[in-house]
C-alpha cells in the first residue's frame, strides 16, 4: 500500500504557504542539475568556435546560470531565500550537438539547493538559446532535472 504524504506547501484546505523552516538546524547542502541543450551542426560548429554573433556564449552562459541561481527566491514564488557559499556552472560540448550544462549549487541553511541548481541549469541553457538563435531557432532545451543533493533530514539522493 503506498504511503500518502502532504506537500509541504499545500494546506489541508488546497491553499499555498512557504513552509517555516526556523527551526531546523543549518547543515551543509549541496545540489547538482543538468539541462541538455540540443542544436544542429552548424549552430554548434560555431558554438566551438566561438563565432556566435553575440560573442562568448559559453562564458556568458556560465554567468547567467550563477546569477539566476543567487536569484531563485525571487522567481520561485514559495523558495526560500539561501545564502549560496557556491555556485558552479560547467557547460560540456558532446560530439552529439549537444551541450550539457550542469549546475552546482551549495550552502549551508536549513533547507536544500536543489531550486537554486535548477534553476541556475535551466538559465544557463535558456542563455545558450538566446546566444545562438540566429544560427538555429530549432534548438531544444531538454532533461531539466536534479541530478543528486546531499543534507537535510532527507540525506543523499543521486539520480540513477
Amino acid at each position: 500500500m503506498k504511503s500518502r504524504r502532504r506537500l509541504s506547501h499545500v494546506r489541508p484546505d488546497g491553499s499555498v504557504r512557504m513552509v517555516d523552516v526556523g527551526a531546523k538546524p543549518a547543515t551543509a547542502r549541496t545540489a547538482v542539475a543538468e539541462a541538455v541543450v540540443r542544436m544542429t551542426p552548424g549552430a554548434m560548429r560555431a558554438l566551438r568556435r566561438g563565432t556566435s554573433k553575440k560573442g562568448d556564449a559559453l562564458t556568458t552562459a556560465q554567468i547567467a546560470g550563477i546569477a539566476a541561481a543567487k536569484k531563485t527566491a525571487d522567481l520561485i514564488p514559495l523558495c526560500h531565500p539561501l545564502a549560496l557559499t557556491h555556485v558552479d556552472v560547467a557547460c560540456t560540448m558532446n560530439r552529439d550537438d549537444s551541450v550539457s550544462v550542469r549546475c552546482t549549487a551549495t550552502c549551508n541553511g536549513p533547507t536544500g539547493v536543489e531550486m537554486e541548481a535548477l534553476t541556475g541549469a535551466a538559465v544557463a541553457a535558456l542563455t545558450l538559446y538566446d546566444m545562438c538563435k540566429a544560427i538555429d531557432r530549432s534548438i531544444t532545451i531538454e532533461n531539466v532535472r536534479l541530478l543528486e543533493k546531499s543534507g537535510g533530514r532527507s540525506g543523499r539522493y543521486k539520480r540513477s
